[in-house]
Formats: C-alpha cells, sequence, structure tokens
C-alpha cells in the first residue's frame, strides 16, 4: 500500500522558514517534518510513497536526489585521473519516492487526484506532511479493512482550532464539518486511509480535500474515524515547531517510535 503525503502548500503561517523551502522540509532536530513521518510509516513496513509537491518542488526532489550520498560513508579517488566513487557504508532507508509536481496554486484534493497515476487501482493511504504522531499505522489500517468503507479518517481531541468530526458509537463519522462556537469534538488529523474509489469524489485542481468530497463521503455513510489517543502535533507555527525541537533534543520525542 502507498503513502500519499501532501507537501505542496505554501505554509504562510510559518513564513519565517517557509521563504526559503517548503514547510515538510522544515527541520526538526537536523532532518525535515516530512523524513519523520515518512520514518513513522516505515517503521510499519510501508516503505513506497508519492509526494505531492507544489511550492518550491525542486527543493524536495534535490533533497532525495542526494540521500543515498548524504546516509553514506564515500570514498571519492581521483589518482587514476578520473573520478571513482566507492560506498562503504550507508545508512538509507529501503524507501521508494515518487516527487510530483501537482501545481503550485493546486487544492489538496486537487493534489492528491494529480497523483492518481502513480496510485494506481488499489487502496492508499493519505497524511499531510506538517503533523508528527505515534500512531499506530498496523492498526489504522486493520480498522479500515474491517470497516469496509471508503475511507478511513485518524480522529484526535486537539482543542479548538480545526475542522471537527461528528462520530456516532459505530465510529462512523456522520458529519465534516468546519469548527464552530463552542465545539468540543474530535478533529481529523490526517492519516487516513482510502479505497481507489475515493479519488472519483475529487472533481480538479480547485477542489478542497476537507471540503466537497469528504463532505460528500461522510453524508453517505462512507467515512469512519480512527480515534487517535496518543500523541499528535502539528507544525504550523515557529512556536510549534520550537516546542517539536524541544523534545527531539530532550530524547523525548513521543512520535520517534523507531529504533536508530
Amino acid at each position: 500500500m502507498k503513502v500519499v503525503i501532501l507537501a505542496g502548500g505554501f505554509g504562510t503561517r510559518i513564513s519565517e522558514e517557509s521563504q526559503f523551502k517548503p514547510k515538510p522540509m522544515v527541520e526538526l532536530g537536523g532532518m525535515p517534518i516530512l523524513w519523520h513521518i515518512m520514518k513513522l510509516y516505515s517503521h510499519y513496513g510501508y516503505n513506497e510513497f508519492v509526494i505531492c509537491a507544489g511550492y518550491k518542488q525542486h527543493v524536495i526532489k534535490e533533497y532525495f536526489a542526494d540521500y543515498f550520498i548524504h546516509t553514506s560513508d564515500i570514498t571519492y579517488d581521483f589518482t587514476q585521473g578520473n573520478n571513482v566513487m566507492t560506498v562503504h557504508h550507508n545508512e538509507s532507508e529501503p524507501w521508494k519516492v515518487t516527487v510530483v509536481d501537482t501545481g503550485l496554486n493546486t487544492m489538496t484534493g486537487g493534489r492528491v487526484k494529480r497523483v492518481k497515476e502513480y496510485i494506481g487501482n488499489e487502496p492508499f493511504m493519505l497524511t499531510y506532511g506538517d503533523g508528527v504522531s505515534d500512531i499506530n499505522i498496523t492498526k489504522l489500517v486493520g480498522s479500515h479493512m474491517v470497516s469496509g468503507k471508503m475511507v478511513t479518517m485518524s480522529a484526535y481531541n486537539a482543542g479548538q482550532r480545526y475542522g471537527v468530526l461528528d462520530i456516532n458509537s459505530e465510529n462512523q463519522i456522520t458529519e465534516f464539518r468546519e469548527k464552530t462556537q463552542g465545539d468540543g469534538n474530535m478533529i481529523n488529523i490526517g492519516f487516513m486511509v482510502c479505497q481507489p474509489e475515493f479519488l472519483d469524489y475529487i472533481e480538479g485542481d480547485d477542489t478542497v480535500l476537507e471540503k466537497e468530497p469528504l463532505e460528500r463521503v461522510a453524508k453517505e455513510g462512507q467515512l469512519m474515524a480512527f480515534k487517535h489517543d496518543g500523541f499528535w502535533q502539528c507544525m504550523d507555527t515557529v512556536r510549534e515547531k520550537e516546542q517539536l525541537e524541544k523534545m527531539w533534543a530532550s530524547h523525548n520525542a513521543p512520535w520517534k517510535v523507531w529504533n536508530d
């Protein structure tokens, strides 16, 4: 099962960093937050990624183009008049990464629609490129398979900032909507599992994933919740970045579920 990661936005709320690079490439502990997200999925055995790039997409492509070299010990031998490169030790992950330029101003749904050819006719995972979590991906996928629904969305109680989910006793999401005054409901944190048919609910570049497609799926009774009670934090602001940096530096980063 492939993992699709939305990584094309402008990141205007963390412009101090994103003026130079896409927000998913802003670093935590010396590594892009995108890398942290991919390490989570890789820990659970999912190593094939489709990155929906846009704003400064070349930065993401260049990062992965050099990734093998950056994680290797290498000897460059120029003594014979040419360049012979010998790799002695490599610590790169067994990843297959497809980086797709999904357009500068394309909306979230449109970005997913644009990578359809790389997903194929099979279930896929989908998440945002700006949030870290210790969510159990194996249990998430298992929950989706058991439900038989079109989309399973991870739900988390994180306060009042985000769009909210109305969830019934069977963990079915009955309504997906923007928050209103006084809402205390669980929120969408990404980490979704989708059937390929979900792509048919996305019209084109102007489609916002969190609007028509997910709202329609919810109304049809095809949107399920996977409740996550552990850790989750997005990185929208410099303050949030600094909080995550402190956790990482103190070796108290709950999202680091993998071994070094």
